[in-house]
């Protein structure tokens, strides 16, 4: 049987590379915020953490995680609690970003970035926030995780660019 000319899908895809870059306060404003230590009783301000987890009960688990190279072709959003991500065992690890626009139901591909994140420090995405990762070559890395307990569940928006751009990315 012949499929209609209309119907056949391409196969090959293209692989996307992207340049990871030290992860700063500054270069990831768009996409949440980074924090980093800070001296026990200093009182909160704009360095700490600004948190949305009131449509929920809050989770704070640690989620081990097996090599997990630097490829990936999925991205995904929660629209209704900013997320939390930090290695434990000072590790580095890999993300990629897209900034959140919550009318549109596919990231921007003119948008999407990757951040190498040191084990020093946490990130903070913004609601909406577009993810990819973490990515890194350790055997294994453990991370604390904080979103709602039912993020995964119901808060849960995955993209596939293999489905619609034929792309893969690579973070380098």
């Amino acid at each position: 049987m012949t499929m209609p000319k209309n119907l056949i899908m391409s196969t090959s895809k293209t692989v996307q590379q992207l340049q990871a870059q030290w992860v700063t306060p500054e270069n990831f404003r768009r996409y949440g915020q980074v924090i980093f230590p800070s001296q026990d009783g200093k009182v909160f301000d704009a360095e700490d953490a600004y948190l949305v987890l009131d449509k929920g009960t809050p989770r704070f688990y640690i989620m081990r995680l097996e090599r997990r190279g630097r490829k990936f072709h999925k991205i995904t959003r929660h629209v209704q609690c900013t997320q939390c991500l930090g290695s434990l065992a000072g590790k580095d690890w890999l993300i990629a970003v897209c900034p959140p626009n919550n009318d549109v139901d596919e990231p921007d591909l003119a948008n999407i970035a990757a951040f190498r994140i040191p084990g020093n420090c946490f990130i903070k995405l913004e609601v909406g926030t577009w993810h990819a990762g973490p990515y890194f070559e350790h055997e294994v890395v453990d991370f604390y995780n904080l979103e709602l307990s039912d993020t995964n569940v119901v808060d849960h928006f995955t993209h596939d660019f293999l489905l619609s751009h034929q792309i893969e990315f690579e973070i380098i």
